[in-house]
């Protein structure tokens, strides 16, 4: 089992920022490939970025391009999802997720593919 929790949600103003954590135990086999999505009321769950660790190869949504940055902190078995310049569009429950990905062109913004699902943490973002 790779469990993960995530923290840092909240409520912020537009143009504000908030960290997202994703603390992970268990394999590292079973979570080379780690995902950030994120669910609006009424709206489909959407990829936002992505990370595959072995390499550090990165991707992000291009909502979020040039205002969120997902890193990894290897000796503390976190991801970390650092959010500015946040928009009422933001403004969702965001989840973490992982995988093991066979490489980094695998690791793809399919919900169905992850098999390990944080629990989820609120973002709202007021205008």
């Amino acid at each position: 089992q790779v469990p993960l929790v995530e923290s840092g949600g909240g409520s912020v103003q537009a143009g504000g920022s908030l960290r997202l954590s994703c603390a992970a135990s268990g394999s590292s086999y079973d979570r080379n490939c780690i995902g950030w999505f994120r669910q609006a009321p009424g709206k489909e769950r959407e990829g936002v970025a992505r990370i595959y660790t072995v390499y550090g190869n990165i991707n992000y949504a291009d909502s979020v391009k040039g205002r969120f940055t997902i890193s990894q902190d290897n000796a503390k078995n976190t991801v970390y999802l650092e959010m500015n310049s946040l928009k009422s569009a933001d403004t969702a429950m965001y989840y973490c997720a992982a995988r093991r990905a066979s490489s980094a062109f695998n690791c793809l913004y399919q919900p169905s593919q992850f098999t390990y699902w944080g629990q989820g943490t609120q973002v709202t973002v007021s205008s």
